[in-house]
């Protein structure tokens, strides 16, 4: 740990006897290591890019350290890609299907084994099976490893389960389960019937009912008919249901009650538009939606919740012209479910000061590909989740100037998120946080910043601004840096052990931070 001793240099410079290192905003930052990088890339993805780098640049970067994590520790490095896609930590699997992908196509043939071996863990649906298949090709060839690890894929699983992955992610990207069986050649007596009706098209005894009832969906010329096959039926799901139906209040309606909590959450606009939901009805879906433990047996993660209250509040889709009168039940439900699917936080009872990154830099790019959802209204969110358990608090905004807010717990969170979107944006300056405090005679426990760690504004370093903050106060006050992109920097010192870089939007941030605080780590 470096000791500034009052010592201060501009964030444009490195700090003497630092490792430091230049980031793209231009300031001076440490870099995270290929495993937190890692981590970064696994729970926050690539997509839309930053301010600074594109979408292709900060994919290649993540690429970079995914491969060089694979040579130092293939086994580490294979376990962190299951363990948080199992997990449900991340807010999309499509990183880890890409990094899986990428071990799968490496140069060493224990760690292809060692990948392709875990297939079924982080394969887990049609889609992921596609996108996974649609990456890996970029990488390598089709060779006896990867046609045996996707033939097994279809034999070792019940094929009710496979019939059910068949009707319901049809194709995707290009590819369907025709082009999968063709290319891997998988054998099973018990799979035969099945198998012949994916690739030929011909439908036969050995099929399991659930292809039976969807081809009776795909030719039904009247509701009754679609609603009588849905009853008897739970697993048939909206997906299998002709367009034409689609409209259909009846047919929600009949198919509500078994409708998996992701596709009610995704469709909750569908089904206000259809009367399918109304104020007298709305609680069927508002008691489902604030189940902690449906929330968590369905692996729905907090993105998930916020994109759908983004959604539903504005009163119509991303695509499509779909358009609806929110339910005010409905948005209070999701806003609800999004504070329970972090789980159970156990507050520190600590003094906390929440501050939020507003600045440029965190207003481009999105979160795991959900439209609107910049770092900087993402981070309003997450910050909100501390603010609700936490009594001693204070939330703050800042960009290359301390940014006026007045965000409490209490308010919803869609006025909070949306506040934060319109607030002016400016250059960076990490260590405001600490600065104001000190002016302002604060007593701090913690800091948690919420950025993308490209400071360069001020005269001050934010790990020095902290160092100054507890030689002043006396206080031995800590720094959490929350991670809001996926790019190889924070401000956080490696060497300082009351500082920690954690990953925003990551199910298990709020527990680590807690244990960090009350000083459990």
């Amino acid at each position: 740990m470096v000791i500034y001793s009052g010592h201060f240099t501009p964030q444009r410079q490195p700090i003497p006897e630092s490792t430091q290192v230049l980031n793209s905003a231009g300031g001076y930052a440490w870099a995270v290591d290929q495993w937190k990088r890692l981590n970064r890339f696994l729970l926050l993805g690539a997509e839309g890019g930053t301010y600074y780098v594109n979408e292709r640049t900060l994919t290649r970067e993540n690429a970079a350290a995914l491969a060089q994590c694979l040579n130092d520790d293939p086994v580490r490095t294979i376990q962190t890609i299951v363990d948080i896609s199992q997990e449900g930590r991340a807010p999309k699997n499509t990183p880890a299907l890409f990094a899986l992908a990428l071990a799968a196509a490496h140069n060493q043939a224990d760690t292809r084994r060692l990948a392709l071996a875990n297939l079924t863990k982080v394969v887990r649906t049609g889609t992921h099976l596609f996108q996974f298949l649609e990456a890996v090709q970029v990488f390598r060839g089709w060779g006896r490893g990867l046609r045996s690890a996707v033939a097994h894929w279809y034999e070792g699983r019940d094929p009710d389960w496979i019939a059910y992955q068949v009707v319901k992610y049809r194709q995707r990207g290009g590819w369907t389960h025709a082009d999968a069986l063709r290319l891997s050649h998988p054998i099973s007596s018990l799979h035969d019937g099945l198998f012949k009706w994916i690739v030929d098209g011909e439908l036969n005894s050995g099929c399991p009912q659930i292809v039976h009832q969807f081809a009776q969906l795909q030719n039904a010329q009247d509701e009754v008919t679609v609603v009588n096959l849905l009853e008897d039926n739970p697993l048939l799901t909206w997906e299998l249901v002709p367009d034409k139906f689609l409209t259909s209040s009846t047919v929600w309606q009949a198919m509500l009650p078994n409708l998996p909590m992701t596709a009610l959450i995704r469709n909750l606009g569908r089904l206000t538009v259809n009367k399918a939901v109304t104020v007298a009805n709305s609680d069927i879906v508002t008691a489902r939606l604030i189940d902690q433990e449906t929330l968590k047996r369905a692996r729905i993660h907090p993105i998930t919740i916020l994109s759908a209250l983004e959604t539903y509040r504005q009163g119509k889709g991303q695509r499509g012209h779909l358009e609806w009168i929110p339910l005010p039940q409905i948005e209070a439900a999701l806003e609800t479910a999004f504070y329970r699917s972090f789980g159970n936080i156990i507050p520190t009872n600590k003094r906390i000061v929440l501050a939020l990154d507003v600045s440029g830099s965190m207003g481009s790019g999105v979160i795991a590909g959900v439209p609107g959802l910049t770092p900087r209204v993402a981070s309003a969110a997450m910050a909100l989740v501390t603010a609700r358990v936490e009594l001693q608090h204070h939330i703050i905004a800042f960009s290359h100037q301390m940014v006026p807010f007045e965000g409490e717990p209490w308010q919803r969170l869609a006025d909070v998120t949306r506040f934060i979107d319109q607030t002016p944006m400016g250059g960076t300056d990490c260590a405001l946080p600490m600065i104001w405090a000190l002016q302002n005679n604060i007593q701090a426990d913690a800091f948690m910043v919420f950025t993308d760690s490209e400071t360069w504004a001020g005269a001050i370093h934010p790990a020095q601004a902290l160092q100054e903050y507890r030689l002043r106060t006396g206080i031995p006050a800590k720094l959490i840096v929350v991670a809001m992109t996926s790019n190889g920097f924070t401000i956080a010192d490696p060497n300082d052990g009351g500082m920690l870089d954690v990953v925003g939007f990551d199910t298990a941030t709020p527990g680590l931070t807690t244990d960090f605080i009350n000083g459990n780590l």
